[in-house]
């Protein structure tokens, strides 16, 4: 059963004078302070696929629509995430030719769903190859696109391991989840979260979610689901290359390319010194064979 805060008895009528102070304490049980890490923790075990969470994102931040023909890809019309788009809810049908659905065991056996996100990762890669500063680490440990600095040379497209950032066909800017920093600014937990009428995805302090989301695998393995696992944990598959931890992080029953995730995420930034190391190499090598080679003109005159 939900928590429900103290608080929530102050507000009891169904029209209210005004905004709430602290809304989030009694939507999520976390009160929003700056200085401190907040992030999503999302488990796919209790997705439904609704895509409530897709329509909050739009509604509050003002989203255009994408893709509105039907595709023929399962019940997945939005297909990934996009400048315009920065919920989507992943669809994966694991059903073999040779089964028959009324044949399958009971409660969805055949699918597996996940509200995919910006994964706000700790390091960026998009932050560190962001030439002008217009992405930047906000007082909550998120990650946000500051469109009026944004120049649009979409270095951060190729920097993103998950391929969250997108130019927009609209402004040119890079554009993505803010973790709905506005809200966090006012006391307002984010929309998606906030909509998810299973708490699929729930929203806290990272430290907190860490532990939530321990005790969620355990409790699932008790269950007799073995193949459980957390998914951008410190110390977990998506916490690799360099990418200490994802502040949005899953709970996963599969590979994670069946959520159309990396297995093994990396920073751009961790490949940077092999390659200038190989570039000046082979650079000292053509050097060498040039000095050789005017070397031998010159001793042939």
């Amino acid at each position: 059963m939900t928590h429900v805060h103290p608080r929530a008895a102050d507000y009891g009528q169904s029209f209210l004078d005004g905004p709430i102070d602290d809304e989030s304490e009694l939507t999520a049980g976390v009160k929003i302070e700056p200085g401190k890490s907040y992030g999503f923790f999302t488990d796919t075990t209790l997705c439904i696929g609704c895509k409530a969470c897709e329509v909050a994102c739009k509604e509050w931040n003002v989203l255009p629509a994408d893709h509105a023909e039907f595709s023929g890809m399962s019940y997945d019309n939005t297909r990934d995430l996009s400048a315009h788009s920065w919920r989507h809810v992943t669809f994966a049908e694991r059903m073999d030719p040779d089964d028959r659905p009324d044949e399958m065991p009971p409660y969805q056996t055949a699918w597996l769903m996940m509200s995919d996100v910006c994964k706000h990762c700790d390091p960026a890669p998009c932050l560190e190859s962001c030439p002008t500063g217009s992405l930047f680490r906000t007082e909550f440990d998120t990650v946000v696109v500051q469109q009026d600095i944004c120049n649009g040379c979409g270095y951060c497209v190729p920097s993103c391991p998950f391929g969250v950032i997108d130019l927009s066909t609209l402004d040119g800017k890079a554009h993505k989840c803010t973790l709905c920093y506005d809200r966090l600014k006012g006391g307002l937990e984010p929309a998606c979260s906030k909509a998810c009428p299973t708490d699929s995805i729930q929203f806290g302090e990272i430290t907190e979610l860490h532990e939530r989301a321990d005790k969620r695998v355990e409790q699932l393995k008790d269950m007799g689901r073995e193949d459980a696992y957390l998914y951008g944990a410190p110390d977990t598959p998506g916490a690799t290359g360099g990418i200490e931890k994802l502040n949005a992080f899953f709970l996963l029953t599969d590979a994670p390319e069946v959520y159309n995730l990396p297995a093994a995420p990396s920073r751009s930034a961790e490949r940077l010194r092999p390659a200038l190391a190989t570039g000046l190499a082979a650079f000292a090598g053509v050097a060498a064979v040039a000095a050789v080679l005017l070397g031998g003109r010159r001793k042939g005159r």
